[in-house]
Order: structure tokens, then sequence, then C-alpha cells
């Protein structure tokens, strides 16, 4: 049999085996349309091969949206499923399962509240809540997880890069390195997370960006190759592009040929009223090149061209490349400061791949049941604290301090309204030894953190644009402490649980570890 590649590999398909088979178990059972509250959260912040990240920046919700609502059970579908045998020759899915999802959109039924894109998120908090039949929840969880945990790590590695370069112009080049269509979904989390545009033109032309870009050391290397020379190359290049130029300076000598070629070439646009944009670098110490680029751009008169660097960049490297900057510049007569403002940075490999840690431990848990009129909380025990779960239908809140900063996300039970208390008794997540009593006098501002996305199967909420959620990631950064923000060892901030909540899990841990569960 014969499938439409695309349909069968991101569509409705899109997930694990185990999904499917559970789901004819609930149908078997007669329980699949019994309302369910699944959370997706994450255990810890990635570390990227520094040290662990001070916080997330919450990426692609609108992506899933975007599966989701085209997510159908269609007969196509059905009758690759129909035709899947077990090791016996039978059919794995019997026909009243099938004829059940068959014209079924994954959504049917379901309700989804999430912290907004661009958002800043933290370990434990659900950043997504699913409530609705336990069939088609159960059936999204591997797409969600595909979707939110990749786009988020990739958006946390871009904004730490974008920091650490002082917030100078940072553009994403890491699509040949990425994995396959990752490239795509990367390339949005990356412009989420700070970057200014991708080299991407698919991606760039699905998000409605403008792609970025230079040239390679090939344009130059050909015209060499066939007698010409490297300002020849560099004058092809402005001849076509004579206000949007940035030439490649470093494939042969780049102090004594790339940059004074590129020099002459800038010196013939200026003259017939053009702006050159810069000079690109790629290889070399390049601290040390950029203060000796400058030097000679601003004896030239160009002390504006931009200096883009690129090879192996990450927020370290970075880091680093400033860091030399400030300590050698003044020994060339060049302003540090002012070097710095005209950087810009080409990320790709280590960006697009995360490089440090490949995956955010996003998962997705089943953590309250209502078969009739009230929720059940449900719970799973581990002998590892932190994957006990934290059960039932819960709000989501950040608190600030006097000084408008975030100094805690705290989950509650439903009912409970933190914003009436006097004071707020906060339980560490998982570890009993670790609680305080915060004065409601030092908080400023109790915010309730979850939007209302689906109802019904409906999509109910207006998703904004990317420049929308670009600003929100710049305000939510700017209102956390200098100390989570901080590259390597950031303080941890605060995730906490209300009174009700850390009782309601105690009770349940005790009970279940008691003997006290059913059969089951």
């Amino acid at each position: 049999m014969k499938f439409d590649q695309q349909r069968f590999a991101e569509g409705v398909l899109f997930t694990d085996f185990y999904q499917l088979t559970m789901a004819q178990v609930y149908h078997r059972q007669g329980i699949h349309e019994t309302t369910a509250q699944f959370d997706y959260f994450f255990r810890s912040y990635p570390d990227y091969g520094i040290h662990q990240a001070g916080y997330c920046v919450n990426a692609g919700l609108e992506t899933f949206m975007d599966w989701i609502s085209e997510a159908v059970f269609r007969d196509a579908e059905i009758d690759y499923l129909k035709h899947l045998q077990d090791s016996q020759g039978r059919a794995l899915f019997t026909s009243e399962f099938l004829a059940y999802l068959r014209g079924q959109p994954v959504c049917s039924g379901l309700s989804m509240r999430s912290i907004p894109e661009g958002r800043v998120v933290h370990p434990y908090i659900p950043i997504a809540t699913v409530q609705g039949p336990l069939i088609f929840a159960q059936l999204i969880e591997t797409s969600l997880l595909n979707h939110l945990n990749y786009q988020t790590l990739i958006a946390t590695k871009a904004v730490r890069i974008f920091e650490s370069g002082m917030g100078q112009v940072m553009l994403e080049f890491g699509l040949r390195r990425a994995q396959d269509r990752a490239g795509l979904a990367g390339a949005r989390a990356a412009i989420i997370g700070g970057a200014a545009g991708t080299s991407n033109v698919g991606a760039s032309a699905v998000l409605g960006w403008q792609p970025s870009g230079t040239h390679a050391h090939s344009l130059i290397q050909a015209i060499v190759a066939l007698g010409g020379s490297e300002l020849d190359a560099f004058e092809a290049y402005a001849e076509s592009y004579p206000d949007s130029c940035i030439l490649l300076v470093d494939t042969y000598d780049t102090l004594d040929s790339g940059i004074p070629n590129a020099i002459r070439v800038f010196e013939k646009l200026k003259a017939k009223g053009h702006h050159p944009i810069g000079i690109r670098m790629d290889s070399g110490d390049l601290a040390f090149l950029s203060i000796q680029a400058a030097r000679l751009l601003d004896q030239a008169g160009f002390p504006d061209t931009k200096i883009v660097l690129s090879n192996q960049m990450d927020e370290l490297v970075i880091w680093q490349i400033i860091t030399q900057i400030k300590e050698e510049a003044a020994r060339y007569n060049v302003d540090a400061d002012r070097l710095i403002q005209r950087l810009a940075y080409g990320v790709g490999t280590r960006l697009i791949t995360s490089e440090g840690d490949p995956a955010l431990d996003g998962v997705f848990k089943l953590v309250a049941i209502r078969p009739q009129a009230e929720w059940i909380p449900a719970i799973k025990i581990s002998e590892n604290p932190e994957k006990t779960l934290n059960p039932g239908n819960k709000q989501i809140w950040r608190l600030y301090d006097t000084a408008h900063k975030a100094i805690a996300d705290v989950m509650s039970l439903e009912r409970e309204d933190l914003c009436s208390l006097p004071a707020i008794h906060l339980h560490h997540p998982t570890d009993e030894t670790k609680h305080r009593l915060l004065d409601c006098n030092e908080i400023s501002e109790v915010e309730n953190l979850h939007e209302t996305i689906l109802e019904d199967g409906r999509l109910v909420y207006d998703f904004p644009s990317l420049e929308e959620i670009r600003q929100t990631r710049a305000s939510d950064i700017l209102r956390l402490h200098s100390g989570v923000r901080r590259l390597m060892n950031p303080h941890t901030y605060h995730v906490s649980l209300s009174d009700e909540l850390w009782n309601l899990k105690k009770d349940l841990v005790l009970k279940y570890k008691n003997g006290k569960k059913d059969s089951s």
C-alpha cells in the first residue's frame, strides 16, 4: 500500500504507536469519553554544556495548534490501521474502534489552557493543560511534546545567545546542520528567542520574515579560479546588491587582503550614494580580528559598518569574544563598547541542534479525571521525588515583588484565590523540608499565567504575531532578577505549591503507598 508521505508522516498518525493501543483499551473499557486532564510540563532546565539555564522561553504552541486543526482520522488513515496485525496475523484494531475514530478530528471535545508563547517558564509548572475525552487527550500527547519540547529548547538557547551578545543582531544560520524538517521549527523558535532573522528562505516565507545571509567562500573561489581576483568577486557581489552588501573577507588573508579589498568596494559604493552593510569573518581569532577590522574600517571612514562573526558561535564563544575585546581594544585605540555595539553574530550548528542538551525533558501526564460531576485527582508516585506528579485541576500564578520582578511561580488548586490571602505558604514541589511564608506586603502583583486556547475542540485564541511574541519574551526577560538571567550559575527561581495543593499531594502519596489503591 502506498500513502501520501506528508499526510502520514505529519498528519493524525504523527504519534507513537502506544497512544493508539491505549486508545483502543479505553474504547473497549467504555471509558474513552470520560473527561480527563493532562498537564504538560518539564522537570529541569536544559544544560547547554556550560551550566543549566535559569529559565526557559515557551515556544511551539501555534505550530502545535496548526497540526491539531488538521489532524483527522480520514479513510486513508483508518485503512492503514485496519491492515496492522499482531504476531499471529490477527488485526490489531477492532472494526468497532476504527469505526469510532473514522472522521473524528483529534481535537474532538478538547479544551486547552496554556501559558502563551514567548513567556518565561520554569520546571514543574504546567505550561499547557488539556481537558476533554480521555481518548483524544491521550492521542495528542506525542505531537504536543514534539512541537513544544523542541521549540522551547531552541528558543531558550537562542535567548541565551542573544543575551550573551548584549542584545546585538543575532542571525540563525543552522539549516544545513538541522535535523531534517526541524530546520523550520528551529528557525521559528530562534526568532522567538531573539534572532533577527534566519538564512532559511522557506521558513522566512512561512513566517512572513525577511531572510538573512551573505555569501560563501565558493563565490570568491570560483571567480578567482576563472582568472579573476578577490576584489573582482567583491565588486561582482556589490554590483548585484549595492544596498545590502556584506562581504566575506577571510577566504585568503583577512587583514592584508580581505578587509582592504572590501574597503575599496565600499568606497565605490559610497561614491555612488549606496550604504554598504558590513563584512563577515568566519575563521581565526575573531576577537582580535574584530578589533583590527574596526580599526581599518574607522580609518577608511566606515565607522558604522557591521562586523558579522560566524563559525561555531554560541553564548560562551560570544561571551569570550566580548571579554577579549574589552581587554584588548584600547591598546589599538579602538573603543571597545562602540565595537561591541557594531558586532552581529551568525549562529548555526550550536543553536539549531541545541549543543549541550539535545532535548527538553517535557512530559504530558494525567493529573485528574472526572467520571461524573467532580474531579478525581490522579497521581503517579516515584522513588525519585521529582517524578511524583502534582495532582489535580490547578491554577498557575506568577508573583512579582515590589520592584516588579518575578519572584515565584505557584501552582494552586482551581478553587484557591491567592490574591485574597494575607500571606501565602509556599512549598517546594519535590522537597518537603523546603517551605516559606510569603507576606503579601512583599508582593506587588499576582498574575494568572494561563490563557484559554481551545474550548470543546474550537480554537478561541487569537495568536499574536511573531513580533508580538518577541516583545513578550523581551518583557518577561526584563522582569527576571539579574541573578536568574545569569549565563553561569544562575540563581534558582522559586517554583512552589500552595498549602492546599501540597496537602492534597501528601495525602495521595500516603494513601497509595499504604496500599489503598484499587486492584487496577
